[in-house]
């Protein structure tokens, strides 16, 4: 959890130094080195979704510093050409879990148990939600461990789809004051700083909500602010502060 605050600054730091307008094929394999490298570490733990967390981060800092589309092509031609083989590299349950997002009554018991009890939690939420502490599939545990990677699924049970809406809300509003103070940082490193932050909480926010609707693959990403976990939260409550350091810069200076 906290590398990616390390890679966060890595990639701004790299980027804004730059002697170019664009990244050139060289800075493309370094930068790639220097996110790559802790990726594949943290997916042979195994754990493939916090791996794929810093690959938002060096998206966002590739394309803001300008990079051709040829480039682009190429590296989205070489992934497509790789991807087939990554499967042979997978473990026995992160295979499971994406045959399982394809079809979860396969194996409605096993793989597949743990997202369909997350559907019927979200839509037994309906528009207003049963009430806290009142969710049928959370509090009689049909849906296993709710408050971690599926705290989503519990809360739209309990508070429905006008809570979901208001988090939803919420989320969006930290994710554009994040933005606001990377289009008035003070200088390129603090603009890639926040942008990378965004990036990343975006990247988790899409992935488990998705996860939890039967959209994407589950892969134990956790929610932002919500999820139980220490790391995590320690980890969000220090992006959010250099947020913010970015933003006192700009007022101090």
């Amino acid at each position: 959890e906290f590398v990616k605050l390390v890679i966060i600054l890595l990639v701004a730091r790299y980027v804004s130094e730059l002697r170019s307008d664009e990244v050139r094929p060289r800075d493309l394999l370094k930068l790639g080195g220097l996110v790559g490298i802790p990726a594949l570490l943290v997916m042979y733990q195994p754990d493939l979704g916090t791996g794929l967390t810093y690959l938002p981060i060096l998206a966002t800092g590739v394309l803001l510093a300008g990079v051709r589309w040829q480039y682009l092509a190429i590296i989205a031609l070489a992934g497509a050409l790789t991807l087939p083989a990554g499967w042979y590299f997978l473990k026995d349950y992160q295979r499971a879990r994406l045959v399982t997002f394809l079809d979860p009554s396969g194996d409605p018991r096993g793989a597949g148990y743990q997202v369909i009890q997350s559907k019927i939690a979200v839509g037994d939420g309906g528009v207003w939600g049963r009430g806290v502490t009142h969710g049928t599939q959370t509090q009689l545990r049909f849906l296993p461990v709710p408050h971690t990677d599926f705290i989503f699924s519990a809360f739209a049970e309990e508070h429905g789809f006008v809570g979901v809406m208001v988090v939803l809300g919420l989320y969006f509003l930290l994710l554009m004051q994040i933005v606001q103070n990377a289009l008035m940082a003070p200088d390129r490193a603090g603009m890639y700083v926040c942008m990378g932050v965004a990036a990343l909480l975006l990247f988790h926010l899409l992935v488990n909500v998705g996860m939890v609707v039967g959209r994407m693959p589950v892969t134990g990403i956790p929610l932002p602010l919500m999820s139980s976990g220490g790391s995590n939260m320690f980890s969000v409550f220090m992006m959010l502060g250099l947020v913010q350091n970015v933003r006192l810069r700009r007022m101090v200076g």
